[in-house]
C-alpha cells in the first residue's frame, strides 16, 4: 500500500519494515510488560541513520527530507508505537529545535550525537496548567548575570528520563511586551543541580515510552543556552509542533495499518460456526472500512509532508492530517479488537496494545479540538 513514492523512498520503507518485523515487534510485548525502552533497538534505528534521517549531511544527517522521516515512523508504528514515538520525539522535539533555532555552537556540540541515535532530547512544553493553551505557561527563567535561572515544572516529557538523554529544552516565561508574556526556550543539561526528572508515569498506553514530569527549582544553566532569540519561543515552537503533526499523523497511519493486517490475518485463520471469520459478511465490511480508513490517513500525511518538503504552507495540511489519521488509529484499533474477540482483549496481541496506545494520538502533539480549530481557522471561521 504505497502512494506516490520514488524509489529510493520505497527503499527505505522496505528497509525500516524489515526492521520493524524482525527487530522491534518481537521485543514489543516484553517492553510493553515491563515497561521498558530498549537502549539496544534506539542503538539499531541509529546505526540505521533513522534520527538523522531529515537533517543535511553537514551537520551528521542522511541528506533526506521529512518524508523519509515519516515514512520510517510509520513503519515502526505498524508494530510499536513506543519506539515509533521515541524517534518521533527524538527527532521532532529533540534535535530539530537545536537544528533550526540553535546556535553553531550548539549545533555542533550535540546535533553529531542526536542525529546518530548516541544521544536523545525532550522538549519541555506541556504543564499541568499549560496544556492546548501553551501560552498559559507559568515556568519562569530569570537572567542573574551570565546565568539563567529557572523555576517551574513540565509534564507529559517524552525521551527525558533515558540513559542517553542529554538534554530537555524547555519554554519559560522571560519576561513580558506588550502586556503578553516573552516566552523563550532554554536547553537544560540532565544532572544540572535542581533539574529533577521524576519518576516515569504508570501510563494506560505507549508502556516502553520514556514519560517523565519535570521540576525545576532554582536551576542555574548559562546565557548561551538560550535557543533562539529571547522571546521567539512561542514562534519556534508552534513550528515545531506543526511539523511534529505530520509525523504523529503518519505514525497514526501505522498503527491503523498494523491494525488492519492482524485483523486480516485473523479473520482468515479463525473458524466461526464452521467457515472462517473472514467469509462473514459483516467481518468483510469492517475490514473493508478498515482498508479505507488506512488509505485515507496515508494520503492525509503524504500530502502535508510533501508540502512541507516543499517549502509550501502546511500547518492546515498538518491539521487535517493528524485528525483524520488519529481518527483512523483508533477506530481501526477498535475494529480489529472486536474482530479478535476475547483475544483482542490480551496485550500479548499487538491489537490489544494498540488499541490502548491509540488514544494518546488522539491528545498529543495538539488535541483533536486543536486540530479543529486550525482547520476552522482555515475556513475563515476566526
Amino acid at each position: 500500500m504505497t502512494i506516490d513514492l520514488a524509489e529510493e523512498e520505497l527503499e527505505l520503507s522496505a528497509m525500516v519494515r524489515e526492521f520493524a518485523d524482525t527487530v522491534v515487534a518481537p521485543q514489543a510485548y516484553e517492553a510493553d510488560r515491563t515497561h521498558t525502552l530498549s537502549m539496544e533497538v534506539v542503538a539499531q534505528m541509529g546505526d540505521l541513520g533513522l534520527f538523522g534521517l531529515p537533517f543535511p549531511e553537514d551537520v551528521g544527517g542522511q541528506g533526506g527530507d521529512y518524508m523519509a522521516l515519516c515514512l520510517a515512523i510509520e513503519a515502526l508504528g505498524r508494530v510499536d508505537q513506543s519506539i515509533a514515538i521515541t524517534l518521533e520525539a527524538g527527532v521532532s522535539l529533540g534535535a530539530m529545535p537545536i537544528f533550526r533555532f540553535g546556535s553553531d555552537e550548539q549545533r555542533s556540540e550535540h546535533l553529531p550525537d542526536l542525529l546518530a541515535g548516541r544521544a536523545l532530547a525532550g522538549f519541555g512544553l506541556t504543564e499541568p496548567e499549560a496544556g492546548s493553551d501553551a501560552g498559559a505557561t507559568r515556568t519562569t527563567a530569570r537572567l542573574d548575570g551570565d546565568e539563567w535561572v529557572i523555576d517551574g515544572s513540565k509534564q507529559f516529557i517524552t525521551n527525558s528520563g533515558t540513559p542517553i538523554t542529554r538534554f530537555v529544552t524547555v519554554t519559560a516565561v522571560t519576561g513580558s511586551a506588550d502586556g503578553r508574556k516573552e516566552i523563550s526556550t532554554i536547553m537544560v543539561p540532565n544532572g544540572t543541580p535542581g533539574f529533577a526528572v521524576e519518576p516515569a508515569y504508570d501510563k494506560v498506553g505507549w508502556h516502553a515510552s520514556d514519560t517523565h514530569p519535570l521540576t525545576f527549582d532554582g536551576v542555574r544553566v548559562p546565557a548561551e543556552n538560550l535557543v533562539g532569540e529571547r522571546g521567539s519561543g512561542f514562534k519556534n515552537f508552534l513550528s515545531i509542533l506543526d511539523e511534529g503533526r505530520i509525523a504523529i499523523a503518519a505514525l497514526s497511519a501505522g498503527a491503523a495499518e498494523g491494525c488492519l493486517e492482524a485483523a486480516v490475518d485473523y479473520a482468515k485463520s479463525r473458524t466461526v460456526f464452521g467457515a472462517a471469520l473472514s467469509t462473514r459478511q459483516n467481518a468483510q465490511f469492517t475490514l473493508a472500512r478498515m482498508r479505507a480508513r488506512v488509505h485515507t490517513a496515508r494520503l492525509a500525511w503524504h500530502h502535508a509532508a510533501r508540502l512541507r518538503d516543499a517549502g509550501k504552507p502546511f500547518a492546515e495540511a498538518a491539521a487535517i492530517a493528524k485528525l483524520t489519521a488519529g481518527d483512523a488509529a483508533m477506530d481501526n484499533a477498535r475494529d480489529a479488537t472486536q474482530i479478535f474477540g476475547g483475544n483482542g482483549f490480551m496485550n500479548e496481541f499487538a491489537v490489544g496494545r494498540h488499541y490502548r496506545d491509540s488514544k494518546i494520538l488522539e491528545i498529543g502533539e495538539g488535541t483533536t479540538e486543536v486540530q479543529l480549530l486550525v482547520i476552522a481557522r482555515g475556513l475563515g471561521l476566526m
